[in-house]
């Protein structure tokens, strides 16, 4: 079981930026050595969606193509936190943004990987135009 909790959620205005921050609490030893972690976010109405993965062990990271080189996702080991620095924030990128981490590790941790996952409980970005 992994517990993970986020926080730096917020409103800013279009253009603006936003760091997101999720840490990862578990028994397993030496877990965030070795994780396959990422952002996925949820706006009204529509299915959540990936937006971009970390594999702890390596640092090798994914991204959602739509978001332009946008955000960037990164880790603390120490801390056994992911975060997601989010820049030239707009207005679609309103959304409640979830902190994931697969339940086993998938051959290659990505986007399109992240299926079966453990969840945070979610943190509200709102940008306004």
């Amino acid at each position: 079981q992994v517990h993970l909790v986020e926080s730096g959620g917020g409103s800013v205005q279009a253009g603006g930026s936003l760091r997101l921050s999720c840490t990862a609490s578990t028994a397993t030893y030496n877990y965030f050595m070795g994780a396959c972690m990422g952002w996925f976010r949820q706006a009204p109405g529509k299915e959540r969606e990936p937006v971009a993965t970390i594999y702890t062990g390596t640092s090798t990271t994914t991204y959602d193509d739509s978001l332009e080189g946008r955000f960037t996702i990164s880790q603390d080991n120490a801390a056994n936190t992911v975060y997601l620095q989010m820049n030239r924030l707009k207005p679609e990128d309103t959304a409640m943004y979830y902190c994931a981490a697969t339940k086993s590790l998938p051959p290659r941790c990505s986007i399109t990987s992240m299926t079966d996952n453990y969840w945070g409980q979610g943190t509200q970005v709102t940008v306004a135009s």
